[in-house]
């Protein structure tokens, strides 16, 4: 497992091929589609975040797509929507937004067309 520490501030798009912590201040997108990511409680994401698990216990503002499941802890913030077969909202943690597993496969489906348009070399 890889861990991104507190004081690692990142502007743009994060991959991840192995399970991952975040700490840090992360503005962009976080992709780790087949593995898990850990948003510690310092850690404050601006951004969309793709994973197989997603466990917030800090702050994140963007969209959460998970393949299994999203576990949003006390005192974590989410505020997005949040798409994913499984969820979990444990006492005192607070989500601002809509929580919709049936459009998992159309989220995942918008995912890797986003990924391939970014991946694709730029002219001139």
């Amino acid at each position: 497992m890889s861990k991104i520490g507190k004081s690692f501030q990142l502007k743009g798009e994060l991959r991840a091929a192995e399970d991952i912590t975040l700490e840090g201040r992360i503005e962009g997108h976080v992709l780790c589609e087949d593995f898990a990511v850990v948003v510690a409680p310092s850690a404050d994401v601006t951004g969309d975040v793709i994973a197989r698990d997603i466990t917030v216990f800090g702050k994140i503002d963007g969209q959460l797509v998970a393949t299994d499941i999203v576990d949003v802890r006390a005192e974590a913030t989410v505020t997005g929507q949040i798409i994913s077969d499984r969820f979990i909202l444990n006492e005192g943690a607070s989500v601002h937004g809509r929580v919709e597993p049936q459009h998992l496969e159309a989220a995942l489906r918008v995912s890797r067309y986003n990924q391939k348009k970014r991946d694709e070399p730029r002219p001139g």
